[in-house]
């Protein structure tokens, strides 16, 4: 593991930092520049937190750049209602994707100040995110942006090679401050397992959540998310803990693995109300960044969360201290894998208010 920061290449660092803009993939649209150097980095950072994990793939967010702020708005046309009802999982996503423009305004050269839910009149509004002052900008902030473009979702078993403990720790740290990881012991990964089983029963048994699934893994899904075959095992993997079943399988060769070193970790918190989620989403991006850059992959594993009996079993193997808002299964992945999953352009997602 000496190696793995080796991941993020020094010169594609050096390059990045250079030209300051480390997620050109993702520009917004000449339409949308704005002449403010500031209201164009807040532009740009909500365009790169497009790059986002969200549940499904659904990308649940809009943005709406002002002068000197970007709101962040729940998109509740790409809510799973059957799925996540109570919408802990959507605003999950999107405090994942709030933590990735907060990061991409700082690889811009900006701190920024953030509030949850600032406007108990507008629900919808999670967040708004305030330009501050210039910042220098750190080779750290860089390579985490980097991160950003790069980071996917391989549903492959992992390698036989451990997650040393160090690496741990470093990921337990990522999380402090805005949720908390408790790495389950091996007792608790069979009961994490028998709970993942039951779940999967559970979900199996509704029509709605079956038909919300087919349809977000399907061409039905809106252009650009979705979940498409070729990231989808094309048999289910040999796990410890069941993967969800997606109905029909996908392209990804599996090959004859076992994730026997995998581990697991349950992110969770004090509270269970939509500021502790949106908080949880920037913990689960945190250390999903972190895990890119010490070579180790993430696969979120919702299912046992979804159903309220299984996510009181979670509950139980956190001894009741705190609320479970996700499972995480770690370890040290092989090469190659899926490529990233489509994404929404830039123009479905950041609106530019010019008044």
């Amino acid at each position: 593991m000496a190696g793995c920061r080796s991941a993020l290449p020094g010169p594609r660092v050096t390059e990045l930092a250079q030209n300051r803009r480390p997620y050109d993939e993702r520009t917004v649209p000449m339409s949308q520049q704005i002449a403010s150097p500031v209201a164009t980095a807040l532009a740009e950072a909500a365009n790169a937190a497009g790059y986002a994990p969200s549940i499904h793939n659904t990308q649940p967010w809009s943005w709406r750049v002002g002068p000197e702020r970007l709101e962040l708005f729940a998109v509740r046309d790409r809510q799973l209602a059957a799925t996540d009802p109570d919408a802990r999982l959507m605003t999950l996503s999107c405090g994942a994707a709030l933590h990735h423009a907060r990061l991409a305004l700082l690889a811009h050269g900006w701190s920024a100040r953030v509030r949850h839910l600032p406007d108990p009149a507008r629900p919808d509004l999670l967040a708004d995110l305030v330009a501050d002052e210039p910042v220098e900008m750190t080779p750290d902030a860089v390579r985490m942006v980097w991160a950003m473009r790069v980071r996917h979702t391989d549903r492959r078993p992992v390698s036989d090679e451990p997650v040393p403990p160090a690496v741990e720790a470093t990921l337990t740290a990522a999380a402090d401050g805005l949720a908390r990881l408790h790495w389950l012991t091996a007792d608790q990964v069979v009961e994490l397992a028998a709970a993942a089983c039951r779940a999967g029963e559970i979900a199996a048994e509704d029509p709605l959540v079956r038909a919300e699934l087919a349809y977000w893994t399907s061409r039905s899904a809106p252009a650009g998310t979705g979940l498409p075959p070729d990231v989808l095992p094309a048999r289910p993997p040999e796990t410890t803990v069941p993967a969800r079943d997606y109905g029909s399988p996908g392209t990804l060769p599996i090959g004859p693995g076992h994730d026997r070193q995998a581990r697991y970790a349950v992110l969770y918190g004090d509270d269970d109300e939509p500021t502790a989620w949106l908080r949880a989403g920037e913990a689960l991006a945190a250390v999903w960044l972190t895990a890119v850059g010490e070579g180790v992959s993430v696969v979120p594993l919702s299912g046992a969360v979804e159903v309220p009996a299984t996510r009181g079993i979670l509950r139980g193997l956190l001894s009741g201290i705190g609320f479970p808002y996700l499972v995480l299964r770690l370890g040290i992945m092989g090469a190659g894998g899926p490529p990233a999953t489509p994404r929404l352009p830039a123009e479905r997602t950041v609106d530019v208010d010019r008044t």
